[in-house]
């Protein structure tokens, strides 16, 4: 998740308003989250990201990708 946050850190910004279905800010947010405040990480939010918005995500960018 951290790699995946700071890659998304590292999107044209036009792609970024292009797919705005991708919530990438909140990628980015969730990755600065979970290197700076350990202590007050909900678990099982993050669990809820792994197993059901990456799948999602990977799909969708499949999808973006096959576009171009």
């Amino acid at each position: 998740m951290e790699i995946i946050g700071e890659a998304v850190k590292t999107i044209p910004k036009q792609v970024c308003e292009q797919y705005r279905q991708i919530k990438l800010n909140k990628i980015a947010g969730m990755k600065d989250k979970l290197i700076h405040h350990y202590f007050s990480v909900d678990y099982d939010l993050v669990w809820d990201v792994v197993e059901n918005h990456i799948p999602k995500l990977k799909e969708t960018i499949k999808l973006i990708l096959n576009e171009e």
